[in-house]
């Protein structure tokens, strides 16, 4: 096993499936100890065997306020510090600015932003006395460009890549990394549900896979590696970045 990231703790949201998954188990090959945090219990608990002695499993639901502390907390007292943060959970809702719904856009903001916000706030008093850390953001490249039906999910996404720079701005000083990535459009449980609802899924995936010039839809593992890397100390000195992993979508 590689030791890339040997003595360091993290937490990683929406680690049931996608690309939280693929992230917690890399993490771990690489030395990581890893709190698995997902709303499903089944789901996280199977990703915490799978890895082994170096995970565990917190279900909760990070939308919530009163689970942020709970689940922060809990990850401390387990493995005794906390070095870095995947801020990973999202959900999407589709449709147009007149068609989403009050409810639907507050449930993404309280789970794209919020959370952030919040589970980024809780862990930073942690990250000092360990003389700093990473906090990942998963964004989106609709967080950098526009896109039909995805008012809430695209505004929402923006403010992560926002809240990420910003965040790094306040809190260089204190040796906090704070860095966003923008995933293409990867195939995951929530990617397969979109496709899966429209007229014709075939259709819309050859539609989606013509969007990346790299010629393929990505995979969680491709999200993985630059996680990896910006958990470590190879990343000491980047912050404030967002970086697309995307199959070239941006470039087009």
């Amino acid at each position: 096993m590689s030791e890339r990231l040997k003595g360091k703790i993290g937490i990683v949201t929406g680690a049931g499936s996608g690309i939280g998954r693929a992230c917690a188990i890399a993490l771990a090959s690489e030395g990581a100890r890893v709190a698995l945090v997902g709303r499903r219990r089944d789901r996280v608990e199977e990703v915490a065997r799978k890895i082994g002695d170096s995970a565990f499993a917190i279900p909760a639901d990070v939308s919530k306020t009163s689970e942020v502390s709970r689940l922060i907390d809990g990850t401390v007292s387990h493995f005794g510090r906390l070095n870095f943060l995947l801020n990973n959970a999202g959900v999407l809702h589709i449709g147009n600015a007149e068609q989403i719904t009050e409810e639907q856009w507050d449930h993404t903001f309280n789970v794209n932003v919020r959370a952030v916000w919040q589970l980024s706030r809780a862990a930073l008093p942690h990250m000092r006395k360990v003389g700093g850390g990473s906090i990942i953001n998963v964004a989106s490249t609709l967080g950098v460009v526009g896109a039909r039906n995805r008012a809430a999910y695209a505004t929402s996404k923006g403010a992560v890549v926002l809240l990420t720079k910003s965040m790094a701005v306040d809190h260089g000083h204190e040796n906090v990394r704070v860095n966003a990535i923008c995933p293409g459009f990867v195939e995951t449980d929530l990617t397969a549900a979109v496709i899966g609802r429209a007229p014709d899924p075939a259709a819309v995936r050859r539609e989606r896979t013509a969007a990346h010039p790299i010629g393929r839809l990505g995979r969680p593992e491709d999200i993985a590696g630059l996680v990896v890397y910006l958990a470590s100390d190879e990343s000491s000195w980047v912050t404030g970045a967002v970086l697309p992993v995307d199959g070239g979508y941006l470039a087009v």
